[in-house]
């Protein structure tokens, strides 16, 4: 009996070489549709149409072609049972040994921008999945294949049978992965359209939550090098690495704060990180000033960090940051100058940032015990418009300037989060405490080595006081003002420890945790 295989794809990269493989090397018979079929047979191979095969034309515009007996038959009849060899054989189907199938591009067609919903319909493979699923099912007697780079592999266990049916089960587990990820990509989408047109809508929480990513990089380790790990999804649609060692776990996570971080600022901005958390920031009128104020905030902690700027690097610049130890550098874009200064550091990872700084996200997971967390990613500052001052002193200009600069640093430092700030830039910051007077007490301490003073300063604090003696702490330290939630029960003592010592105080009446 003949060997068959079934060939249908949208990818035909590498197709028409490993097809003249199986006929003249591995003595298959072709069968196919549509635009595959014409390919092998332009192409001087034989092959034969699945209507002809199946005796049922294509109809309904080529949406019933392969949904039939005597393809499923072939592809799920079990060798090892003779009634199901019988029942084969009684209603003449034929046994299908190879699968080649790949999917309609549905994800790629509902990333083009403004697709037409029909177009995207359309683009629901049905016939695909079920001849994958059907092979995939029976892959101790079938060999399916779902991905071109497959095909060397699939020949090689052709030459050496003994290794077909490791590779078979091997093959059968990418498919159901395949059609798992598939189908979660045609839920999302569903769920936005159901949702539009209101943007915001779409950061809503569906009954079944369906995630689905390719496996887009093997990571050295994780946090620690006893840690496996590995990325998944499209982080590097948003990012190229312009040189460098592989990005680590550490990196990617860095790179992902950097970037919401600077997105908060529209002047030039350059934000210097340690473990997540921003050690120094500020906004000047060129990057060559931003860099000068964001790095004095914090001479050490930036030994090994990570820098971004959300304005062309020049050489200028890359001569300065060039002096010190970083692990990557992000930006929108790098002039020659500063790419062939930081070429002499081989290992210095560099980024791009490809759709320009600013990267969003609407939503956030994060896995816990028995499953995950997921929330909309917090990307607003609150309603500035309901800013409330509460002490008896208004702030000045220049103060309330300054307020939402730190306010705009504090959403992104680890809570419990102190920021002091003069201007645009930051003085001080203190993160990750259990007590908020000692992320306080620690922002002055870094002030301090930095030698920079903190008196007129302001202070910003991601959520509220629940004791004066953080406020007192920041004004005896030299800031003036303070912005911060407001809510604590003794908001009346924060607010009279301000007015006793001449302070200016803002509610926002909105925190920013982060943990």
């Amino acid at each position: 009996m003949a060997k068959l295989a079934l060939l249908s794809v949208s990818d035909k990269q590498g197709l028409v070489e490993f097809a003249s493989a199986l006929v003249r090397t591995h003595g298959y018979t072709l069968l196919s549709t549509g635009g595959t079929a014409k390919l092998l047979a332009e192409r001087g191979l034989p092959v034969t149409e699945v209507s002809q095969h199946t005796g049922f034309p294509e109809i309904m515009e080529g949406r019933v072609k392969t949904l039939h007996p005597k393809i499923h038959g072939g592809l799920l009849c079990r060798r090892d049972k003779p009634d199901h060899l019988a029942q084969a054989k009684q209603n003449a189907i034929e046994l299908i040994d190879l699968v080649v199938v790949n999917l309609y591009p549905f994800e790629q067609t509902v990333a083009k921008p403004g697709v037409p919903f029909e177009e995207a319909i359309e683009n629901i493979d049905i016939g695909g999945p079920s001849m994958l699923r059907s092979a995939a099912k029976n892959h101790g007697d079938v060999t399916v294949v779902c991905d071109p780079a497959d095909y060397s592999a699939v020949l090689g266990a052709f030459a050496e049978p003994a290794q077909l049916p490791e590779l078979r089960r091997k093959l059968a587990l990418k498919v159901f992965q395949r059609t798992a990820s598939y189908d979660a990509a045609i839920a999302r989408y569903l769920e936005a359209q159901a949702a539009a047109p209101d943007l915001e809508a779409l950061a809503g929480f569906p009954a079944t939550l369906t995630l689905a990513w390719k496996k887009a990089q093997a990571l050295r380790y994780g946090e620690n090098p006893h840690q496996k790990a590995a990325l998944y999804g499209t982080f590097h649609e948003h990012f190229a690495q312009l040189q460098g060692k592989e990005l680590s776990y550490n990196n990617i996570l860095d790179i992902t704060s950097a970037t919401y971080l600077i997105g908060e600022f529209e002047r030039p901005t350059v934000a210097i990180l340690k473990h997540t958390n921003p050690c120094g920031v500020a906004s000047a009128d060129s990057l060559g000033e931003a860099w000068d104020q964001a790095y004095a905030t914090d001479r050490q902690a930036p030994f090994g960090g990570i820098i971004i700027v959300n304005q062309t690097l020049d050489g200028a610049l890359a001569k300065t940051i060039a002096e010190i130890f970083t692990e990557v550098i992000i930006a929108p874009r790098f002039s020659d100058e500063a790419l062939a200064i930081f070429s002499k550091k081989k290992n210095l990872r560099l980024m791009i940032a490809k759709g320009g700084i600013g990267a969003d996200a609407l939503q956030e997971i994060r896995s816990v015990v028995g499953g995950v967390l997921v929330q909309d990613r917090d990307r607003t500052l609150g309603n500035v418009a309901e800013f409330k001052v509460v002490t008896k002193r208004q702030p000045t200009a220049a103060e309330r300037a300054a307020m939402m600069f730190g306010w705009k640093v504090g959403k992104h430092v680890k809570s419990n989060s102190i920021v002091y700030c003069r201007g645009e830039q930051t003085l001080g910051i203190g993160a990750g405490q259990m007590a908020r007077v000692d992320s306080s007490r620690i922002a002055v301490w870094k002030a301090g080595e930095a030698k920079l003073d903190l008196r007129g300063s302001v202070v910003a604090s991601e959520a509220l006081f629940p004791f004066a003696d953080g406020l007192i702490a920041a004004a005896d330290a030299g800031a003036v003002a303070a912005i911060q939630p407001g809510g604590s029960v003794r908001d009346a003592e924060v607010i009279a420890a301000a007015d006793e010592r001449g302070m200016a105080m803002i509610f926002t009446g909105s925190r920013h945790f982060k943990h």
